[in-house]
């Protein structure tokens, strides 16, 4: 199973986050992407000038942040949402092997 950097995968993590009840969106600005509760809505902001491989970079990274029932999510998002977590433990193993 391999993890490409497209529009399209873009496009399915971004279903993830439809599945969770987050509104997700691209705003222009100097700041970091994150995740918040705005007026009872939760809310992922990311910087719209990304390219498409940190934009995705930094969804993951907000999904690793959230707590998610996965029988939430349509069969779709579960499949993307596995290969999300597979990519997620890759980059821990590889943070954990540069420090250590």
């Amino acid at each position: 199973m391999s993890f490409k950097f497209t529009p399209y995968t873009l496009q399915k993590i971004e279903h993830i986050f439809t599945d969770i009840d987050y509104v997700l969106r691209y705003e222009k600005g100097n700041f970091q992407s994150g995740f918040c509760m705005l007026e009872h809505q939760h809310v992922a902001v990311v910087n719209k000038f990304l390219t498409i491989e940190n934009k995705i970079n930094a969804l993951i990274d907000i999904l690793a942040q959230l707590d998610i029932d996965e029988n939430t999510l349509s069969e779709e998002c579960k499949k993307t949402f596995k290969q999300v977590q597979q990519l997620m433990q890759k980059k821990e193993v590889f943070v954990e092997e540069v420090l250590f």
